[in-house]
């Protein structure tokens, strides 16, 4: 194992602590994502259904992100906005925003890895000259095997960077699909709870009274 890092070398080194971590990226939000899909279309059914007490968990307290997106629409965002894609749209980036962290790196590792790689092999090619232009009688099969090494980071940076921007790709039309579903669910939900949800109504309620009261105050005035 140390005659390898040795051969590789620093940047090498590098390579495989970057590939380590975007396989933890990978799985991690791989299986959290799937883990919120499966939950999302549980409950959501159920809460459309209106079975069990989901209709008052949707105006409480939630877990999944793309409820909880969904909820903040119900609770208040719906009451004050015209544009509910918006509001999901900062929702969205708000209950999500380790994964957007995770992808982001993701793609970060994709693209450096084969310039790592290129560096590393430019070092070991310079190493590799440096000896040859030494040696009194350099052989060709010395000058191989240091070329041969040299290539070495290359073929690593390549074999880090594939599978990294296949994940990243992946995830990111995953996230781009939850978030077509939060903007469908959200109308849905909207209209689902215009008179069941006692904190929308209450939301409703006070911005009523207010322009109620703003009116009274203009034509008072006039």
């Amino acid at each position: 194992m140390m005659d390898f890092v040795r051969t590789i070398g620093p940047t090498g080194a590098v390579l495989i602590v970057l590939s380590v971590i975007s396989l933890y990226l990978s799985i991690k939000n791989s299986v959290f994502l799937s883990l919120v899909h499966r939950d999302f279309r549980k409950r959501f059914q159920r809460i459309e259904n209106g079975t069990g007490r989901y209709r008052e968990q949707l105006c409480g307290e939630v877990s999944n992100p793309l409820i909880n997106i969904i909820a903040c629409i119900v609770k208040t965002h719906s009451a004050h906005s015209d544009d509910i894609r918006a509001e999901v749209a900062y929702l969205f980036h708000r209950n999500f925003e380790q994964v957007n962290r995770g992808v982001t790196l993701l793609r970060l590792i994709a693209v450096i890895s084969p310039l790592l790689g290129l560096l590393g092999t430019m070092l070991g090619m310079v190493q590799v000259f440096k000896v040859v232009a030494e040696a009194a009688a350099p052989d060709s099969a010395m000058l191989a095997s240091g070329i041969w090494e040299a290539l070495l980071t290359t073929i690593l940076g390549l074999s880090v960077a594939v599978p990294t921007l296949v994940f990243y790709y992946l995830l990111s039309l995953k996230m781009k699909g939850f978030h077509i579903e939060a903007i469908e669910h959200s109308y849905r939900a909207v209209e689902l709870f215009k008179t069941t949800c006692p904190v929308a109504e209450s939301v409703r309620g006070s911005q009523r009274r207010s322009g109620l009261v703003a009116a009274r105050a203009q034509g008072a005035t006039s």
